[in-house]
């Protein structure tokens, strides 16, 4: 097993992204939340995208193996995303980008999703809401979240402003939300201290010498 006690990274701002900085460099080494099963399964639940219950029920009763070769399924399809995006990112898509999104497609054909009709209350007034739920019927089942953030990333966020971060050695993507779309670092306190940091440093130098 090489689960990582440290926490995974989401500053991208999209689900679909911040699947893509499952494997970073937060400090010196390369880290991998998705390395094996359990890795898989601690990202799923620090991301959101699979109810704790599910989770214990599927690591319950699946294999070691099993969530295993779920996990290197996972990993090959964050690359295989990482091309789509790097290929396509600072410019809008166009139709004929539809041809390379086929697998993505067949994944989400997958799907065993159900609607469930659920009372809650609000100001103490009972009402009713259609809540989504999802057949986690294998350890497969774990790529469908994955699938429909990336599926999401694709629909929903304009490409143009899809980045990857200025640092020099950084590998993290985000979607820029920004006023006027200014945004350069995946986030001030790691990329954009060590430029501030770097900038500093070279005018320093540059002074001594001058």
């Amino acid at each position: 097993m090489d689960y990582h006690p440290i926490p995974a990274i989401f500053v991208a701002d999209a689900p679909g992204l911040d699947f893509l900085n499952s494997i970073a460099t937060p400090v010196d080494e390369q880290v991998d939340w998705l390395s094996d099963g359990e890795g898989l399964l601690a990202w799923l639940e620090q991301a959101g995208l699979v109810p704790a219950g599910a989770l214990s029920a599927l690591r319950a009763q699946s294999t070691p193996a099993e969530l295993d070769a779920v996990a290197s399924q996972a990993r090959e399809l964050r690359e295989w995303f990482r091309g789509f995006v790097h290929k396509r990112k600072g410019k809008p898509l166009a139709t004929r980008d539809l041809r390379e999104l086929g697998g993505l497609n067949q994944l989400l054909e997958r799907d065993q999703r159900y609607g469930e009709v659920v009372a809650g209350s609000i100001s103490g007034k009972t009402v009713f809401e259609l809540r989504t739920n999802r057949r986690w019927t294998s350890p497969e089942s774990l790529l469908l979240p994955i699938a429909e953030a990336m599926a999401k990333l694709v629909c929903d966020e304009d490409f143009t402003y899809v980045k990857a971060c200025e640092g020099p050695r950084c590998t993290l993507m985000f979607a820029d939300h920004t006023r006027g779309h200014a945004r350069r670092w995946c986030s001030m306190a790691i990329c954009g201290n060590r430029a501030k940091v770097a900038a500093h440093r070279k005018r320093l130098k540059e002074q001594a010498n001058g």
